[in-house]
């Protein structure tokens, strides 16, 4: 199942034709995006018997929003790739390393980014949302609390994010569109190994990073464990897994993304995000 966000809608992507939930469910489901993860189960029983026909529109990918646009909590690890760790020098995390990302950041998959200033980075990250209240839940049965996974990007102004010590990651990763994500939620069901997806960036045509999340330090199933063991993690909840090596603030020379410069993020079996950066303020 592909859910979008198709002009503010919730509906299916079926062959790149957009089955609207509400309409096509005689309104037993509801428009609204997050409406989605209160009946999650009812949802993924009633897209499983869906067809597109020709009078269901063309999904319009420069009208998709945030697959999951108003999620309560959105987490992330840092440090969650071992060539992350290692390009920025720094020891391999012994238990996951967790922050959050404000949640008015998260935009849709072709939202600009209006950059804070001129040390602003990109980071490809595989995203994961939750499908059920998950409290306490262990890693061999976490998989079943998921709804799903969209691509996702973490923006991060590193001159806030390291302007003192010890370093400030919440507010450098959540300015204003500093979390495009998209341009679908996929089922775990559409992948041949959830453990196991290509990520990729580009920067201005420019390929920067690539992997793939069985490089992850700390799985989405350990990460959920930990996570839960502390928080109750709520329908539509999103957590950002980490990011691979590739970061421009760790290259030499050090490389910052610039004004016009378009990010292009790709995760197997979910699409591309595509994100112009501009100027704060336009």
């Amino acid at each position: 199942m592909r859910l979008v966000n198709h002009r503010g809608r919730s509906g299916l992507d079926i062959a790149g034709r957009f089955v609207d939930l509400e309409e096509h469910s005689g309104g037993r489901f509801s428009s609204d995006p997050m409406s989605t993860f209160g009946d999650w189960d009812a949802i993924r029983s009633f897209a499983s018997e869906q067809t597109a026909t020709g009078g269901c529109p063309l999904v319009d990918d420069a009208t998709l929003g945030a697959p999951v646009p108003n999620p309560a909590q959105v987490f992330a690890i840092g440090l969650n790739y071992r060539d992350h760790a290692e390009e920025a020098n720094l020891p391999i995390p012994e238990t996951p390393m967790v922050f959050t990302k404000f949640p008015s950041c998260i935009v849709g998959p072709n939202a600009e980014v209006p950059l804070t200033g001129n040390r602003v980075d990109w980071e490809v990250e595989q995203v994961v949302v939750i499908g059920r209240e998950t409290k306490d839940v262990k890693a061999n049965e976490a998989w079943g609390y998921v709804a799903g996974m969209t691509a996702g990007q973490d923006i991060s102004d590193r001159r806030l994010q390291f302007a003192s010590k010890p370093p400030q990651f919440s507010l450098g990763k959540s300015a204003t569109n500093f979390g495009p994500t998209g341009p679908a939620l996929v089922s775990l069901d559409e992948f041949e190994d959830p453990d196991d997806i290509a990520v990729r960036c580009w920067v201005a045509g420019e390929q920067m990073q690539e992997s793939r999340t069985s490089n992850l330090i700390f799985t989405v199933p350990q990460l959920i464990e930990h996570i839960s063991s502390y928080c109750v993690l709520l329908p539509g909840d999103l957590i950002f897994t980490g990011t691979p090596g590739g970061v421009g603030s760790v290259r030499d020379p050090r490389r910052y993304l610039a004004e016009g410069e378009l990010i292009e993020t790709e995760i197997e079996g979910i699409g591309r995000l595509s994100n112009r950066c501009i100027a704060r303020g336009r």
